[in-house]
């Protein structure tokens, strides 16, 4: 039996103050995720996939899983996919295009391998009112675009993420897929909790996610999304969607999140070791942008106070569980000692024995949504436990190695600072005539000579005259923006 003494308060009340704490916040954020609600279908929608919607697909493969994930996209009918590649791999993505529909899928190339010089190639080539960003292995349930569009009909929505499920490569999953099921099943309730909370989301997935363009052909956006450093001095290639993530808070633009089956895409994971190598640029990725929104950036703590408060604490969560197996440690080392010496009256094998009780129960509470639906991955538990003891570790030495910036899992993917810098000197050489790429003073009338908004301007998507703005031409006024708000959505900055 336990007997708590006031010898051991100092060490049992603090920990035991930490798990009330960290359980109590648990259950609110599950009792916020069961009381969220996604957004409906709008009666009479102002954006219409055919017309309003570009998927953007930055890739290097050309592997049998796009051909499933297109064909998915192309049941929402979007106007049209852009598959954006290095150009060594034109010809066999060109191949599975034509293989698919070769009339409402695009591919065009970069000289070098670099996500984010393909994502802002693909944004310059963008004739519609919204992107959407998709992985090249993401699949899409049909009805997943009408209720991304749903979204965009708050005006002052900028971008809009989906829930996640784990599409396994093999006709099973193996125990690393069921590992990333567990992290996406906990990351959908938090994402949904915090959406429900106060409207903010940590990171809106690059798996699939849905912009407004002209957020996005800002061409201030466009020079930070291809030029980030980290430190000013590592340049980032990976991190694209927290980049686009903090680009919303920080210009006053919304997100939501659509957590519901009608909108829920599967994703593949790796399958073996190699998934560890993915987490850890994750885990990389979010500390970076995390330490920039609260210290650098620092618009997330009067925005979004709650999501402020999730990265505080996803900061300590390394330490804090690492003090689980510190204290059983200690114990046992003292239960080893006799009673009369100051040694612990319990034996080392009930303070272990209990020690993994607490977990497996704590543990299971936390899968408790993924086993309802797949009760044969409870024997994956005990692998749980340990990944996410594992994970604490890789957390510190991700902290300790930000000035790594590689991809990890991808050949083929180069020096982000080289690609860059031969994409300056081929727009330099070719001159920047691209209206979208020429940078327009926000403080300025849509007449700026520099503007791509000017009345003269050759055909934008974003004129106000409608018979040469074929986005908005075929709608009913009722739906379309009032001028009044053009200029303002036409700088980037929501109202």
């Amino acid at each position: 039996m336990l007997y708590l003494t006031s010898d051991d308060f100092p060490i049992f009340v603090p920990f035991g103050v930490i798990g009330f704490y960290r359980y109590l916040w648990f259950l609110i954020r599950m009792a916020a995720a069961w009381t969220y609600r996604p957004v409906p279908l709008p009666e009479n929608p102002t954006y219409i996939a055919s017309e309003d919607v570009t998927i953007i697909v930055p890739t290097i493969d050309a592997g049998e899983e796009f051909k499933e994930a297109a064909h998915s996209w192309l049941v929402g009918k979007p106007k049209e996919i852009l598959i954006i590649t290095e150009e060594k791999m034109l010809g066999p993505l060109q191949d599975l295009a034509n293989q698919v529909d070769p009339e409402r899928i695009r591919v065009l190339t970069v000289p070098f391998a670099n996500k984010r010089l393909q994502m802002s190639h693909g944004i310059k080539n963008c004739t519609t009112d919204i992107i959407v960003f998709a992985d090249d292995d993401a699949i899409w349930p049909p009805t997943l675009l009408p209720y991304v569009l749903a979204c965009f009909e708050d005006q002052k929505v900028g971008g809009v993420g989906t829930s996640q499920r784990v599409q396994p490569v093999g006709q099973r999953m193996t125990v690393w897929e069921v590992l990333a099921a567990f992290r996406l099943t906990i990351r959908n309730i938090e994402i949904a909790a915090s959406t429900h909370i106060d409207g903010g989301i940590p990171c809106l997935s690059g798996r699939t996610a849905a912009y407004r363009t002209v957020i996005l052909k800002d061409p201030e956006f466009l020079h930070g999304f291809t030029h980030d450093y980290w430190l000013g001095k590592y340049q980032l290639n990976s991190g694209d969607d927290k980049f686009l993530t903090r680009w919303m808070v920080s210009h006053g633009w919304t997100t939501y999140v659509q957590c519901c089956k009608e909108a829920e895409l599967l994703s593949t994971m790796k399958p073996n070791w190699r998934f560890l190598k993915q987490v850890l640029r994750w885990t990389r990725n979010t500390w970076r942008s995390d330490m920039r929104s609260l210290f650098m950036e620092r618009h997330i703590w009067t925005s979004h106070p709650y999501v402020a408060y999730t990265m505080v604490d996803k900061l300590f969560n390394p330490f804090t569980l690492l003090v689980g197996p510190c204290l059983v440690s200690y114990l046992i080392y003292k239960s080893t000692i006799p009673i009369a010496q100051g040694g612990y009256h319990l034996p080392w094998w009930n303070i272990i024995l209990s020690y993994m009780v607490w977990l497996s129960a704590t543990r299971t509470a936390k899968l408790l949504p993924h086993l309802w639906n797949r009760p044969q991955d409870i024997i994956y538990v005990p692998a749980f436990i340990l990944f996410g003891y594992y994970f604490a570790v890789m957390k510190l030495y991700a902290l300790c190695t930000l000035h790594e910036t590689g991809w990890g899992t991808r050949a083929g993917i180069g020096d982000a600072s080289a690609a860059t810098a031969a994409m300056d000197n081929n727009e330099k050489a070719a001159g920047v005539n691209n209206v979208y790429q020429q940078r327009a003073d926000p403080y300025t009338n849509s007449q700026n000579p520099l503007s791509p908004f000017r009345d003269q301007a050759p055909p934008s998507p974003y004129q106000d005259n409608p018979s040469s703005a074929p986005i908005y031409a075929a709608r009913p006024e009722g739906n379309r923006r009032g001028e009044e708000e053009g200029m303002e959505m036409q700088v980037g900055y929501a109202r």
